[in-house]
């Protein structure tokens, strides 16, 4: 039984519902002799994958489903070894370097390197090249993109590479201009409300308008949260009402009663409290710019209009940190605190 996200995912370009201008530039680019290298950007859940995944399938054919999962091990110039797991089928590989941290350029090198000069497996293949799908590109480190830089010039003729990524800012200028850039905007929420329907109606539910219209708003532009919001929304009360409570991830509402801790208290006790919840939070997984940026955004929805924009400064500031340096907890922990001595600050001139 997989998750509907999973299980209702267009497969090729004309099942895409949105961004069809897009999608038709995409479906002459695969049916052309030949393809560029791609980069790939916009937001989460704006469905960059599924077009990579569908532009693949347009010029290999089916045989781009038939994955497997392997296991590859790399050594490091001081002799560690370091393992990544690599999906692939006989025409692409997907891999997500930021799973190796530094060690990036290492798997970077080797990986396209052994692809590069490895001929096509099927004979019968439309295309002699194979694709490598990177994807968090924007988190590879300036060595890998130049390693990548270099590897794109000399293996042109037996492979493609395809970036995938949020922003391009985090992406040297040499890669850019070696690859044909995709913007992926993020779906409209009337769009995202049609692919809830279209998702319910494949399910045989009947989903209210109205309770459509909120998922989209409360997902904020992103259709995977979207999807799995729907999902948890019927596990918790199905027939669908239009007043029915819109459910939250539970990170997201951890990260709610964060700000709300930090607001009511401030004090060093209080800040080893938030260390700790910030550990919980990076233990499971959430990126620490995503729970940097959620709770700025809820602080900002709670404290006085004079502090808004230090907060917002003070919050793009520590994000720049977070990229550039390399202990996530240390930035966060110093934007709470930054947030604890403004917030008090604040409340001593109002009440002096």
């Amino acid at each position: 039984m997989s998750l509907w996200v999973d299980k209702y995912r267009p497969l090729s370009l004309d099942k895409l519902t949105y961004h069809t201008d897009l999608s038709r530039k995409l479906k002459k680019l695969a049916a052309s002799g030949d393809l560029p290298h791609l980069l790939v950007y916009g937001p989460s859940g704006a469905g960059k994958k599924t077009r990579i995944m569908a532009v693949l399938k347009e010029i290999y054919g089916p045989g781009v489903e038939k994955l497997k999962i392997d296991l590859r091990s790399f050594e490091t110039p001081s002799k560690r070894k370091i393992e990544l797991n690599v999906v692939t089928s006989n025409y692409h590989l997907e891999l997500n370097p930021s799973d190796v941290g530094i060690y990036d350029r290492v798997v970077i090198q080797d990986l396209i390197k052994e692809v590069a000069q490895t001929q096509q497996v099927d004979a019968n293949a439309q295309r002699k090249f194979k694709v490598v799908v990177i994807s968090e590109a924007d988190t590879l480190s300036k060595d890998a993109q130049h390693a990548l830089r270099r590897t794109m010039e000399k293996y042109m003729a037996n492979i493609r590479i395809v970036l995938c990524c949020n922003s391009t800012s985090k992406i040297i200028a040499p890669i850019r201009s070696r690859c044909l850039s995709l913007r992926v905007a993020a779906p409209t929420e009337a769009e995202i409300s049609e692919a809830l329907q279209l998702v319910a109606k494949r399910e045989g539910l009947r989903l209210p308008e109205g309770l459509a219209g909120r998922i989209a708003v409360a997902a904020d532009r992103n259709l995977r949260r979207a999807v799995l919001m729907l999902e948890t929304a019927r596990v918790q009360q199905y027939p669908f009402t239009d007043d029915q409570a819109v459910p939250l991830a539970d990170w997201q509402v951890f990260i709610r009663a964060l700000a709300q801790a930090m607001i009511q208290e401030q004090s060093p006790r209080r800040l080893l409290d938030v260390r700790g919840q910030f550990y919980e939070l990076l233990t499971h997984c959430i990126p620490a710019s995503v729970i940097l940026r959620t709770l700025a955004f809820e602080l900002i929805q709670h404290v006085d209009q004079d502090l808004k924009p230090e907060i917002s400064r003070q919050a793009a500031f520590y994000e720049h940190r977070l990229v550039v340096g390399q202990k996530a907890i240390f930035h966060l922990e110093a934007f709470a605190a930054k947030f604890m001595s403004l917030y008090k600050r604040f409340l001593m001139d109002m009440y002096a």
